[in-house]
């Protein structure tokens, strides 16, 4: 493994991330307090607890949740396309660095970004709410889990995309809407029939319900399959960039 290849794009990344770091940690900040204004006080005094749980407290994993899934697109797919867009992905290319290595370096530096983001959230939240946490070492766990698994979904589409347009698409009109439809803000076991066995086919229900289940010991779904549902999603994101690197798909062309 050349590590010293992997900490150089590593910290090259994390730099990137440090020179906008106001920017960067402010926005969440706001966002939140915002989410909590609008959902945490104005339908929170109308619906106060569910499943026995404070409102407030009940949307903070939802909350940290919709962050995360954005950031770690975000910042994955722009790491690796602007070395596309200015041509030095050549360079890393013909560099002595393995395909694994540059993953690990790109993928490493965005989840990190990510659960940052997604800690100060959780630090945030607690300035409105308090919010327990039954199980902290899974919670660090799956936080970690989702935020590389978005990262390596955030990767591919970095590759894929041909344009700054394209890299847009994919987070704001399929993947926000699925985290709003996903529970986010609500159980599923809220729903009617036959809304709720729908929602059942939206994968986003699934890592949402696993993360608050690490806060309150109980989900919307199993804790097994949602631990299943991201392992697989990780799966088929390294198998993704595993054929990309291998056939140069949209990497040199």
């Amino acid at each position: 493994m050349n590590g010293h290849a992997m900490l150089a794009i590593y910290l090259f990344e994390l730099n990137r991330f440090r020179r906008t770091l106001m920017t960067g940690l402010i926005v969440p900040v706001i966002t939140t307090a915002l989410y909590f204004i609008v959902f945490g006080s104005a339908i929170g005094s109308r619906m106060t607890e569910i499943d026995g749980i404070p409102y407030g407290a009940y949307i903070v994993p939802g909350l940290i949740m919709l962050s995360m899934f954005t950031e770690s697109i975000f910042n994955a797919s722009f790491g690796i396309y602007m070395p596309k867009y200015s041509g030095t992905i050549y360079e890393l290319l013909s560099a002595p660095v393995s395909a694994i290595e540059t993953v690990i370096a790109y993928v490493g530096a965005a989840a990190t970004k990510s659960m940052t983001i997604g800690l100060v959230i959780f630090g945030t939240a607690h300035l409105f709410v308090d919010v327990p946490v039954a199980h902290p070492v899974a919670m660090i766990a799956f936080m970690a889990l989702i935020a590389v698994s978005f990262c390596l979904f955030g990767f591919i589409l970095g590759i894929w995309a041909q344009s700054f347009e394209q890299l847009q698409v994919i987070p704001m009109l399929i993947v926000m809407p699925m985290t709003f439809l996903g529970g986010a803000f609500y159980s599923v076991h809220m729903l009617a029939e036959p809304w709720r066995t729908v929602t059942l086919f939206n994968p986003v229900v699934y890592l949402i319900s696993g993360f608050r289940w690490t806060f309150f010991g109980r989900g919307d779904v199993a804790m097994g399959i949602s631990m299943g549902f991201v392992s697989g999603m990780l799966a088929v994101c390294l198998a993704i960039i595993f054929w990309m690197f291998r056939t140069g798909y949209r990497l040199k062309k």
